[in-house]
């Protein structure tokens, strides 16, 4: 399975708790106004990488895992795969996606995706709601639900740094 790479940042802080491997994902239908990098859009941008060359810097690095873009759930079913690989790899995955969880919920091939991932950043990056100072999202709509603990509650449970 082959993906459209922006690029994999290692070692980074700002996507998730504690170190991580952010993989940037081609591909982006939301075009938020203000959107940090309009470049991400176009779902033949970046390179394209094998599931295995993904795997190999995941596992070099050691660390767990953020997915971003462009938006992940451009690419829904190969994302699909991607999660799984990394949860079967012991990986706590994180997701950002411009697609709020409601409508995550009404589409069965995004829910799919995601549904094995530990935590979804969802809605679109807002401009006037920008907010430098907001944990590892960039404006004040975003949410950060934990999975999981939302499919088995039937109601959004938010992501605590203590849960």
């Amino acid at each position: 399975m082959e993906y459209n790479i922006l690029s994999i940042i290692r070692g980074t802080t700002v996507d998730g708790p504690g170190f991580r491997t952010s993989i940037y994902l081609a591909g982006c239908s939301h075009a938020c106004p203000g959107c940090h990098n309009p470049s991400s859009w176009n779902p033949e941008g970046g390179s394209v990488m094998t599931l295995e060359e993904i795997m190999e810097i995941v596992k070099e690095e050691d660390f767990d895992v953020t997915l971003s873009g462009g938006d992940p759930l451009f690419q829904a079913s190969k994302v699909k795969t991607l999660i799984e690989t990394l949860k079967e790899d012991n990986r706590n995955v994180w997701v950002f996606t411009g697609y709020l969880w409601e409508q995550i919920l009404s589409s069965a091939s995004l829910l799919s995706a995601v549904r094995e991932a530990d935590i979804i950043v969802d809605g679109p990056f807002i401009e006037k709601m920008k907010d430098p100072d907001l944990l590892f999202r960039g404006s004040s709509n975003q949410r950060l639900i934990d999975i999981k603990k939302t499919l088995e509650s039937g109601q959004i449970v938010l992501y605590s740094r203590q849960s």
